[in-house]
């Protein structure tokens, strides 16, 4: 058996594995299942390589396609991608230009690595590129088409976005889970406190606290009222494995025609936790149905009514339901907890900066009192190191792939029907052309100038939630939730690395950026005892 090189990418590593089995030195192989379906499956890209191949010169021929780097026969340029992708992306970038173009197996796909570019796909085509191209381990959520982070743009994800801004994610209605926000950041701060100069796992302890407060605004504590905690906990313990399984690179999504071999297994493990997650669903739904009341403000209750009034012009199904829940989840737990972290781990390697923000906090909060949501508008410096933290390590630094519904013009080149498009925020953030000293960490770049740095989307330069039609409709969860966590952390506790341990930001690619290595922290109680005792009924 040909050694595999562990450096590579799996897909890349499975492809030499399964040419190894096929040409081994005695050329026998068992007649197992697996080599079979891998028989069946090598015979099946030979024949798909050949007839893509002459499809593409002919289109090769009539396209002004754009400038990229040489690939191999039937892989592309698949060997060459680095494991840190956003990173190879911007220097492939330097060599062939803002806009240039990958073939992966068998799939066409383009990368924009400037704001004017953004601007061009995001805003003047957004109508054509309204789409995302989904990769099949979206597909593991409930019927991941129906929620609104997957699904094609149209009647039925305009209705269901409308319903996650209008009952969910508004100004008004994030007012009033208000109490949701306040209960759990305070049980975050108890469990610090417990804990106090024990090391704790930055990213476990936001990524507990996010949960608790979707959760809360989804279906409030009925959970643990009817009895089901164990269902709560392993609602929670999927989550974490379909967060995983985003990170899985599939054969079949650069060479389609390979999925029903499922060669590496990886759609037998994504059915069953599937089929645990509508289970999951399906017992809260029921539970909530028992339980609910006419006057519960819960998302999952709102949508609920809905679906029994129906409407015949819109009607609201199950699937839509549970996509919406899931889409809601995944998106406000992840990014929010990750963001967090990278803005802990910049304040441990320049902690004149936390002290600023320190400073911040005791002016507009005082040492005698804790923080409160109200505060949160006042602390500019606190919101500027959050936006820089967002400009260096952005939670999605590829954003979700989009693909055109008609072939176009994008940079003066020909982007065919059906292309998979990548924006590099992680390289329009650190543009120098753009950015002065992109690499520092200088949260003062957000306080000087008459740029309002907004969440809005309509800055080119900046815009961490997207823009156009598909931009995230979580920002204003996140932003409260990012200040909030944040304020209360560094104005409550002084944090610091475990003795002898040393901070890295080395980072990790995958549909969210996160660091190598989780930070672990030290807290110290900040405020007087008697004020944290008497904010956070804690225990002496």
């Amino acid at each position: 058996m040909t050694e595999i090189n562990s450096t590579r990418p799996p897909i890349i590593s499975m492809i030499i594995e399964g040419y190894a089995r096929w040409w081994g030195e005695d050329r026998r192989l068992v007649e197992t299942e697996s080599t079979i379906a891998l028989r069946k499956a090598f015979v099946a890209l030979l024949v798909g390589t050949w007839f893509f191949v002459v499809v593409n010169k002919w289109k090769k021929d009539r396209l002004r396609l754009p400038p990229g780097p040489p690939g191999l026969p039937l892989v592309g340029n698949l060997p060459f991608l680095d494991r840190n992708l956003h990173q190879h992306l911007a220097e492939l970038a330097r060599t062939y230009g803002p806009i240039f173009r990958l073939r992966l197996g068998l799939k066409l796909c383009i990368v924009v690595s400037t704001s004017s570019l953004a601007k061009e796909l995001l805003k003047d085509h957004d109508a054509i590129f309204a789409n995302h191209d989904v990769p099949s381990s979206a597909l593991v959520l409930p019927n991941g088409l129906h929620g609104i982070a997957w699904a094609p743009h149209g009647q039925q994800w305009r209705l269901l976005r409308k319903l996650a801004v209008g009952e969910m994610l508004s100004n008004t209605r994030l007012d009033y889970f208000h109490g949701v926000r306040k209960q759990e950041i305070e049980q975050m701060v108890r469990r610090i406190y417990a804990n106090t100069r024990a090391p704790l796992v930055i990213r476990d302890m936001l990524f507990t606290t996010l949960f608790d407060v979707l959760t809360g605004m989804l279906w409030g504590r009925t959970l643990k009222e009817a009895g089901m905690q164990e269902t709560g906990e392993e609602f929670r313990e999927v989550v974490h494995q379909i967060l995983g399984s985003f990170g899985q690179l599939s054969i079949s999504d650069f060479f389609p025609f390979l999925a029903p071999f499922d060669l590496q297994g990886l759609e037998r493990r994504r059915k069953k936790i599937a089929a645990r997650l509508h289970q999951i669903l399906d017992s809260i739904i029921v539970m909530k149905k028992d339980a609910g009341s006419c006057e519960s403000k819960e998302f999952l209750q709102v949508l609920l009514r809905m679906e029994k009034r129906g409407d015949p012009a819109a009607p609201l199904t199950r699937d839509q339901i549970k996509g919406l829940i899931m889409d809601l989840v995944m998106a406000g737990m992840d990014t929010t907890a990750v963001t967090s972290e990278w803005v802990m781990s910049e304040l441990i390697v320049h902690q004149d900066i936390m002290k600023k923000i320190q400073q911040e906090l005791d002016q507009e909060v005082g040492s005698d009192s804790v923080v409160e949501e109200h505060h949160l508008s006042r602390l500019r410096y606190l919101k500027a190191v959050v936006k820089e933290a967002m400009r260096l390590h952005p939670a999605a630094p590829l954003m979700l792939p989009r693909t055109p519904s008609e072939t176009c013009t994008l940079g003066g080149y020909s982007v065919p029907r059906g292309t998979r498009v990548l924006v590099n925020l992680w390289a329009i953030n650190r543009d120098p052309e753009v950015w002065e000293n992109p690499t520092e960490f200088n949260p003062e770049r957000f306080l000087t100038g008459d740029r309002k740095w907004d969440f809005t989307g309509n800055d080119f330069h900046f815009f961490p939630f997207g823009s156009g039609r598909r931009i995230c409709p979580g920002a204003p969860f996140a932003d409260r939730m990012l200040m909030y966590g944040l304020a209360t952390l560094l104005h409550s506790f002084d944090w610091q690395l475990p003795e002898g341990a040393e901070l890295d930001l080395k980072e990790k690619f995958g549909m969210v950026l996160k660091k190598a290595e989780p930070l672990v922290l030290v807290p110290k109680p900040r405020l007087p005892e008697a004020v944290l005792c008497h904010h956070y009924q804690l225990e002496k």
